[in-house]
């Protein structure tokens, strides 16, 4: 099991620049919604079926029904430590982003579901390559994060080296995708990071197949059980 030092994290309300960057973030979410997505069948697969973008996805699938709904995304991250206003605004950007790539119709849901069997349809531009365009995990591009971006240990990232790395994968006018890669990293670093700043190897791949979520949520179940 994955060690998450939770303890050392700091959970803070976000300052005057993170909720302005969320709110441009909201207002592109306009533009995903003019996008369509083709429909696919029913039938969910077990969990261990998934694909590992499945799996990152499913832990916000808290009754386990295959669709994420809003508050299933804010009480995830509620969760995993994170404050009221930070699950909040998650739960606007993620949901209201996601949702209608991901739906089996053309027509928008006023609930904004996200379907995790479609998490695929929803991959945005500028990311790592670590997932494929159907959800599965490039071990070769994971390595290449770390052979390229870790200056300083060769098995972490510190939050600098992450922000170059999202300026890196950077596609022209992707300005949806620049904005979403660095709310993800910047929320995945807050999760992860250790005592020194720095994220691990081991931490972030844990993120990338949903494992980390988990060991995050029991770690701080069992640390206010003791309390």
């Amino acid at each position: 099991m994955a060690e998450a030092k939770i303890g050392q994290s700091t959970f803070f309300f976000p300052s005057r620049a993170s909720i302005t960057m969320l709110a441009r973030l909201i207002v592109l979410v306009l533009l995903v919604l003019a996008l369509g997505a083709g429909s696919s069948s029913h039938g969910e697969g077990s969990h261990a079926e998934m694909t590992p973008l499945q799996k990152h996805v499913a832990f916000f699938d808290r009754n386990g029904d295959g669709i994420v709904y809003p508050w299933e995304t804010y009480t995830g991250f509620r969760a995993l430590g994170f404050n009221v206003p930070t699950s909040f605004f998650a739960m606007v950007a993620i949901n209201g982003a996601l949702s209608y790539p991901t739906l089996e119709s053309w027509i928008p849901s006023p609930r904004f579901p996200i379907y995790v069997k479609n998490i695929h349809r929803a991959k945005h531009g500028s990311d790592t390559g670590v997932y494929d365009h159907e959800g599965r995990f490039v071990p070769a591009h994971f390595e290449q994060l770390f052979a390229k971006f870790a200056g300083t240990h060769q098995d972490k990232l510190s939050l600098k080296e992450i922000m170059a790395m999202t300026r890196s994968n950077r596609d022209a006018l992707d300005f949806f995708g620049w904005s979403a890669a660095k709310l993800e990293w910047g929320a995945a670093f807050q999760l992860v990071k250790d005592e020194n700043g720095y994220a691990s190897k081991q931490s972030i791949k844990g993120i990338y197949d949903g494992s980390l979520f988990y060991d995050v949520e029991i770690h701080l179940k069992t640390k206010r059980n003791k309390i």
